[in-house]
């Protein structure tokens, strides 16, 4: 599965391009958002945009679109 796919949660769409182990850029509506790392089944954690180091904050919207990323490996 390193082919990039898309989500749609909410009625927005998502591109996730797999950048490596458990690690994912994410698009919305077509503008480069976000890159995101699985932490646990449950949690996601956003990456910080300079240093990409995980930032440990509860961001529900990230966490719906690795909930997404977990349905469309299944």
């Amino acid at each position: 599965m390193n082919e990039p796919f898309d989500l749609e949660i909410g009625g927005i769409t998502y591109s996730v391009f797999p950048e490596g182990e458990d690690i994912y850029t994410i698009f919305k509506e077509g503008v480069e958002y976000v890159q995101i790392q699985k932490d646990t089944e449950a949690h996601w954690l956003k990456l910080d945009p300079q240093t990409e180091m995980p930032l440990f904050d509860n961001d529900e919207e990230v966490n719906m679109i690795g909930r997404g990323i977990e349905a469309y490996k299944a």
